[in-house]
């Protein structure tokens, strides 16, 4: 029994003191980066169709969106019926095109700093800001679960 003992505390001693690294998966950042597009691509087209459901897409479940001028917005139902709501009142055709600025992945996760810029229906630049938007890999695809943006357009007055 004794020799069972001091065996098992030997075992455990080198299993303690094993230096074995964990090996970290190199992500394709080129990859990386072209899956995030793809979804602010889709983003687009789907407010250009005026189909909350395609914009919605983007969106994890359990998702929260900061949106300019606006409370936030938690899970996908509250993000959809938002943006059905904006699409509702839009009577313009206006739209946007995202741009990836800078971009940090690592397993998992992604984070995205990006630019938008907001079109009249005939191509004429309105305004423009920024965004930013964290991503889980889920299920093989990217979603986002959080986002903000902000407008670079300067402050209306109150007077």
């Amino acid at each position: 029994m004794k020799l069972v003992t001091v065996l098992a505390f030997f075992i455990l001693i080198i299993s303690a003191c094993s230096t074995k690294e964990k090996e970290e998966e190199v992500l394709d950042m080129d990859q990386v980066k072209s899956e995030i597009q793809a979804l602010e691509d889709a983003y687009a087209e789907g407010e250009k169709a005026q189909d909350a459901t395609a914009v919605a897409d983007y969106y994890g479940e359990d998702a929260v969106t900061y949106s300019r001028n606006q409370q936030p917005k938690k899970g996908k139902t509250a993000i959809r019926e938002n943006i059905a709501s904006n699409m509702a009142n839009d009577t313009l055709g206006n739209y946007n095109v995202y741009k990836i600025v800078d971009l940090f992945a690592e397993g998992d996760k992604a984070v995205e700093i990006g630019s938008w810029t907001e079109f009249d229906a005939d191509g004429n630049e309105l305004q423009n800001g920024n965004y930013m938007s964290y991503f889980e890999k889920r299920d093989g695809k990217y979603v986002c679960v959080r986002d903000m943006s902000t407008t670079t357009a300067p402050a209306k007055s109150s007077m």
